[in-house]
């Protein structure tokens, strides 16, 4: 039963990444209504994420940002679809990046570049588009999901431009592997560690905010610069991505200090536009024992 599920479930999936984005657009507005209003998808922990990150706000305020969010959500999710069937040239249109030259500045000095950045607008377009504008291997690092037949497909959409999917416990195995040339590796800063993956707390959106350390310890280790990709949303269906050297020489830096920089670039962006963040993500399930 199961498999005739998933099966339905990927045939939809593969009708719906051929539909015209105008069509695709009008099914997002639909998709809307049924998950805000009848579905109510994961609103108990979207409005106390928006309300605690953002107590200076208004409910007023804060229901706008909330209905914006689930709007873009449903579009997010139906743009995603569209990366099994989407060419290179679209792609190329609606996903640009502006300045692959940051990138190309460390490439000419010898040295790989580590790149951060969240949930944000559409990373996942970001993951599928960046081998179209980098002429280097691209390693983007994941955190697998539990549910292995979507995540084998939703690898295989990120993957159709060359991009190697790599799970988050082989990264530095595939960092030693590449060590001989240089590299573009990827990594999504917001995910939310277990107990046991970080004992680190900061302060994140008006929150003691448990983080991954391992950007940082791969920074250090490999003395590659560490560059925060910004993704925007231009208008519906249209992103523009840049590049930002966050930090030159992380040997250089004091203890946690890249991951406080990091972290601080990704809240910044968020509180610019916070309609396009994944409030949808439980990033608090647990708190610091201070």
């Amino acid at each position: 039963m199961k498999k005739v599920l998933w099966g339905l479930s990927k045939f939809s999936i593969y009708l719906i990444s051929y539909l015209p984005f105008p069509i695709l657009y009008l099914v997002s507005d639909f998709f809307y209504y049924i998950i805000y209003y009848i579905v109510k998808y994961r609103r108990h922990v979207v409005e106390p994420n928006l309300r605690n990150s953002f107590p200076e706000k208004t409910e007023a305020e804060l229901k706008v940002i909330e209905k914006k969010f689930y709007r873009f959500l449903c579009d997010n999710i139906l743009e995603s679809f569209k990366m099994l069937t989407i060419s290179r040239n679209s792609m190329k249109k609606r996903l640009k990046f502006l300045n692959p030259e940051e990138a190309e500045r460390h490439f000419h000095n010898g040295r790989s570049v580590l790149a951060t950045g969240g949930h944000y607008a559409n990373w996942e377009w970001g993951n599928l588009a960046i081998n179209l504008f980098i002429n280097k291997t691209v390693l983007v690092v994941y955190k697998p999901l539990g549910d292995k037949l979507f995540g084998a497909l939703l690898n295989k959409m990120r993957s159709r431009f060359g991009t190697i999917m790599v799970p988050m416990k082989h990264t530095l195995r595939k960092i030693a592997e590449n060590r001989h040339r240089l590299y573009f590796a990827v990594f999504v800063s917001d995910q939310t560690p277990t107990r046991h993956e970080s004992n680190y707390f900061t302060e994140f959106l008006n929150q003691r905010t448990s983080v991954f350390l391992g950007i940082e310890k791969i920074a250090k280790t490999t003395g590659n610069p560490v560059v925060f990709c910004y993704i925007d949303r231009i208008k519906r269906g249209y992103y523009e991505a840049r590049f930002k050297t966050i930090v030159e020489d992380p040997k250089e830096t004091s203890e946690f200090e890249i991951t406080e920089i990091h972290t601080k670039e990704l809240e910044q962006q968020i509180k610019a536009r916070p309609e396009l963040w994944l409030w949808s993500h439980k990033r608090w399930k647990f708190k610091s024992a201070e």
